[in-house]
């Protein structure tokens, strides 16, 4: 299964659209307006809450985001790897192994659970009338993995800005 999500320009809180490859909205991604910990919700079309991401208030050197299933149980946190050649982002305390892993001069990255490739990720730059800077992400994986994996890409995404501010 592939599906896009377009991370929105203009949006109070950060939300974004999870597209499937006609175009057709299939999950939404929902952030809170005031949130010191950029919380997004990973909801289905009829709004229930599927995943809930949100980032650890403060960060020195390595960034986190943690990762809340449905029922609001943290699941995982998810880190980065520091001072590294390799795009590396590891998902802690969760049931499998999982990894994000790609070079840091592509746009691309495997997503691995424990050593086999269950996704790619794909990142690209949208250029809306002359704005830079609206990220979208192609997303590949099967469609029983694909909530937990559109919101380690939302968790990653959140890192990232973090680490940019």
């Amino acid at each position: 299964m592939k599906v896009y999500i377009k991370n929105k320009i203009v949006s109070i809180g950060g939300g974004s659209d999870v597209l499937d490859v006609n175009g057709q909205p299939i999950f939404k991604v929902k952030g809170n307006a005031v949130s010191f910990r950029r919380t997004k919700y990973i909801c289905d079309m009829a709004g229930n809450v599927l995943y809930t991401v949100k980032n650890k208030l403060i960060n020195l050197w390595k960034h986190r985001a943690f990762m809340y299933d449905a029922a609001g149980t943290k699941i995982a946190t998810v880190s980065n790897k520091v001072f590294t050649v390799k795009k590396e982002f590891f998902v802690h305390g969760y049931k499998d192994e999982i990894k994000l892993e790609g070079n840091i001069f592509s746009f691309s990255s495997n997503i691995l659970r424990n050593g086999q490739v269950i996704g790619t990720m794909r990142r690209q730059i949208e250029v809306m009338r002359g704005i830079i800077g609206a990220d979208s992400f192609e997303l590949e994986g099967s469609e029983e993995d694909m909530p937990f994996l559109i919101a380690l890409i939302i968790a990653v995404d959140n890192i990232c800005d973090n680490a940019r501010r």
